[in-house]
């Protein structure tokens, strides 16, 4: 009998914890460093790679994904070692996609290429925005031409390519994201990532933005009318959302996030790093130590907890509801041991914010844009 994992498959998370500075609204586990001793960082990896690869090793693997952080500051050396530990380790599946996020900044034609013999199929680069003034205000360290340029380095490397844009900016006005995002979607890709900004406790924004000193952000009605924007513009060029902020053309959806969304199973390696194992019929989520010091000398790396089956209903309803294809009721229901309430998912569909056919449970419309407030009238008792 098939374990729950298997509806979503199983991928490996590599966190890069290293950037070359730290962007005021970023809440990731990165950091700022003058020297990285890649021959130790390559061989730590390795090593909990192996570890990783005893308890899973007769699994499938579809996907690897180095992230971050900024893992195209890595050797490609490091990620060549990485992957060929990999290959060793699990039988990869025969379209196994293997991302790598990129800055503009760490862009150079020679290292994408090392990349690419290293085993890299697949980039996504953090462009965020297409105009200087707000780069410069993101804190980002390259030039709009800067980034277009590594877009063109990437796609002639790479056989897919992915890029982030955020949107809801300071003195950012309808019309100027709509322009923004038309003139990205013109340059052909098949994968984007569409985010709004928003300001986290404990980041640089978030102390500006608690002292009063972060003017001229969107207020409610700008922030859904950028959204709406979004999705209606994404459509236009044949890239209709797949997932709250992601958006694709049909068979470029990013693999391995389809793996987080549709619950499967992906083991978290690196600084921070957040995996769910099944492991003796038990689902575990696991954490690794945040600060890179104490992860590279510490050979227990992983913390775990068992997951309950209310615990892992929970998680598989948060996760697929943010895709446009839903959520599989009689799975949550075997999870759970009990099934969502009937009238509940009636009065939402009433509302006009989800769907149901054939036993999936689906968002729709406006129902994303208020998908925190669908999950709470589903999950409250």
């Amino acid at each position: 009998m098939a374990e729950d994992w298997e509806a979503g498959g199983f991928g490996l998370y590599i966190h890069w914890p290293f950037c070359a500075a730290k962007c005021p609204y970023c809440d990731f586990n990165s950091h700022v460093t003058q020297s990285v001793d890649h021959d130790a960082w390559r061989d730590a990896l390795v090593s909990e790679v192996e570890r990783v690869g005893v308890r899973t090793k007769t699994r499938v693997l579809r996907s690897v994904f180095f992230g971050g952080g900024t893992p195209s500051l890595m050797a490609p050396k490091t990620a060549e070692a990485i992957l060929d530990t990999i290959a060793k380790t699990w039988p990869l599946a025969n379209d196994v996609e293997v991302t790598l996020e990129a800055n503009p900044t760490s862009v150079e034609a020679d290292k994408f290429a090392a990349f690419r013999s290293a085993g890299v199929n697949r980039v996504s680069m953090g462009i965020q925005a297409l105009n200087d003034p707000d780069l410069r205000a993101l804190g980002r360290l390259h030039t709009a031409a800067e980034g277009l340029a590594a877009f063109d380095i990437a796609r002639s490397t790479f056989d897919r390519v992915s890029f982030d844009l955020m949107y809801g900016r300071q003195n950012q006005s309808l019309t100027q994201w709509e322009a923004e995002l038309r003139n990205a979607l013109a340059l052909g890709l098949d994968h984007v990532s569409l985010y709004q900004l928003t300001i986290e406790p404990g980041t640089a924004f978030g102390d500006r933005y608690k002292r009063g000193k972060l003017s001229g952000l969107p207020n409610d009605d700008l922030s859904a009318d950028m959204y709406s924007l979004t999705q209606d513009v994404c459509s236009e060029f044949g890239m209709p959302r797949y997932e709250v902020s992601n958006h694709a053309r049909d068979g470029a959806e990013s693999r391995h996030n389809l793996i987080y969304w549709r619950y499967g199973d992906y083991a978290g390696i690196g600084p921070g790093a957040h995996g769910r194992l099944t492991l003796q019929g038990q689902r575990r989520a696991t954490e690794q130590p945040r600060m890179p010091a104490a992860w590279l000398r510490d050979d227990n790396r992983t913390n775990e907890e068992v997951l309950s089956g209310v615990d892992q209903a929970v998680e598989f309803l948060m996760m697929g509801l943010r895709l446009a294809e839903g959520v599989d009721l009689d799975r949550y229901t075997q999870l759970a041991n009990q099934p969502l309430d009937s009238t509940r998912i009636s009065e939402l569909a009433d509302m006009g914010l989800v769907t149901q056919r054939d036993r999936r449970l689906s968002v729709i419309n406006q129902g994303f844009s208020l998908l925190n407030g669908v999950l709470r009238a589903l999950l409250n008792d």
